[in-house]
């Protein structure tokens, strides 16, 4: 016994030596084939697909940092994994040996929790490790044979329509002609019988009375109605043989959908069915926001249209802060800071890095966080917290040439501003004024139409008259100076 711990020990088994202590000695020729096969093979420990965010269902592994036999310390990153919103760095909380890697690069679609590598406890040989049976792709299930081509059976021809009895009327004995009622006409019809062969005892014809008795004299019963052809049996012309197929490949090309996109269709497909989108429009003038700008850009103030209007934003919802507000499950929440998420487009979709606290924030500072933000988003290079979060969105296609538009909301958020490009229009004085038109989609079940009114009314205000957001701007220029 006290060898085959020593041996154990010696090849790094530690959970083997637990086990050992906690086994008596009636279980012991088990034990050893247990513990010979376990020398051999390294039982190893599974690493599985994480869930990176809270929406991702499933991953694709872009790269692989750690090789097999690679030596992992907790908080080393092993790979980059795409999720749905971003490539984020997977780091373990393990120490070990990685050992096996089951996924290679490329692999796509990989869901949460699937096996993608095993790692082995420091010391033990990685080489024999024993695969998990979980990590075994189930076997591809075999082609199904094509179903045989079912063989038309012939059409039946269609039945002829039996000839409709005519009961033009009934002539008794020394009476004048009449004409049977509904009654005896819906029995003869019923029963298929004909009317010359019952026996009328009424004055101008047959009774119902007289057909019930024939019925019952020779016990007959009501006959199915006549088949009517069905309307596939009926010919048809022929239709004209359709043109040929034109040869060669097809004029179409099969574009992958990223997970990024899959999410972002079904997450808009929640926010349009369940958020009640109610909408607000303003237009500002903002040619002195302009002319303040390229004053500032002089004197060193690097910052774009765009980083001047979401300091605009930031300070509306510190002035206005019923828009400020997120749901958790039912309830809703407003958060103390202004965090401004700024939609940017990539290659793989669109995400929305967020700016922490724009309404404390200058404008130069917002125009570094959103430079470095965007930078790093189209590489993929963002990590959750970055994009994950935020109490309002803006989204600015102005640059584009957009004059302007609505936005869809993004959940758990209340709000999110569609900022269009400016546009030149004759003044009073016969002058030229650019004026901005910007569009808010609010969540009606959290933002009242008066609430959303002051939050436009207040933005406008802010763009014609912008020497508040410059504020800080001229504060840090005096301190450099």
């Amino acid at each position: 016994m006290a060898a085959s711990i020593t041996s154990a020990a010696r090849l790094g088994g530690t959970r083997i030596i637990s086990k050992l202590l906690k086994i008596g000695s009636q279980d012991l020729p088990l034990l050893s084939k247990q513990l010979h096969t376990s020398l051999v093979y390294n039982a190893g420990i599974p690493i599985k697909m994480p869930s990176l965010s809270p929406t991702m269902s499933e991953g694709t592994i872009v790269k692989w940092l750690k090789q097999e036999g690679d030596t992992v310390e907790p908080g080393d990153i092993i790979c980059d994994i795409q999720t749905d919103k971003a490539v984020v760095s997977f780091e373990v909380e393990e120490e070990g040996i990685l050992a096996k890697i089951l996924l290679k690069e490329d692999s796509k679609d990989v869901p949460v929790g699937r096996m993608i590598a095993v790692m082995v406890d420091p010391g033990e040989d990685w080489k024999a490790v024993e695969v998990p049976a979980e990590a075994e792709a189930p076997p591809a299930p075999a082609a199904a044979a094509p179903p045989p081509t079912p063989t038309p059976a012939p059409a039946a021809p269609a039945p002829e329509p039996a000839a409709k009895k005519e009961f033009s009327g009934l002539r008794h004995a020394g009476a004048a002609p009449t004409t049977v009622g509904p009654a005896v006409r819906t029995l003869l019809e019923l029963y298929d019988i004909d009317a010359a062969n019952v026996t009328a005892t009424g004055r101008h014809g047959l009774l119902k009375s007289d057909v019930l008795a024939y019925i019952t004299q020779h016990k007959l019963s009501p006959q199915p109605p006549t088949p009517v052809p069905a309307p596939g049996s009926v010919s048809r012309p022929a239709a004209p043989a359709s043109a040929p197929a034109p040869a060669g490949d097809a004029a179409y090309i099969d574009i992958p959908l990223s997970s990024m996109r899959k999410t972002i269709a079904k997450r808009l497909t929640q926010s349009k069915t369940e958020i009640p989108h109610a909408y607000m429009q303003s237009e500002a003038r903002f040619d002195r926001l302009l002319a303040l700008r390229k004053e500032l850009k002089a004197e060193g103030v690097q910052a774009s249209l765009n980083d001047y209007i979401i300091k605009a934003v930031a300070l509306c919802l510190r002035l206005q802060p019923q828009l400020n507000c997120v749901w958790s499950g039912d309830q809703l929440q407003r958060p103390d800071s202004v965090d401004i998420s700024v939609a940017v487009a990539t290659d793989a979709g669109l995400i929305t890095p967020i700016v922490v606290d724009a309404a404390g924030s200058s404008v130069s500072a917002i125009s570094g966080q959103v430079q470095d933000l965007a930078a790093r988003a189209r590489l993929g290079k963002l990590k959750p917290h970055e994009f994950m979060g935020g109490s309002f969105t803006i989204s600015n296609l102005g640059m584009f040439g957009i004059g302007e538009f609505s936005a869809i909301i993004n959940p758990p958020q209340c709000g999110i501003l569609a900022v269009g490009g400016g546009r030149s229009q004759l003044a009073a004085d016969g002058g030229s004024e650019t004026w901005l038109t910007s569009t808010l989609s609010y969540d009606a079940r959290a933002v009242s139409e008066p609430e959303a009114a002051a939050f436009m009314e207040t933005l406008a205000h802010l763009l014609t008259n912008p020497d508040l957001l410059v504020t800080d701007a001229r504060r840090e220029l005096q301190q450099l100076g």
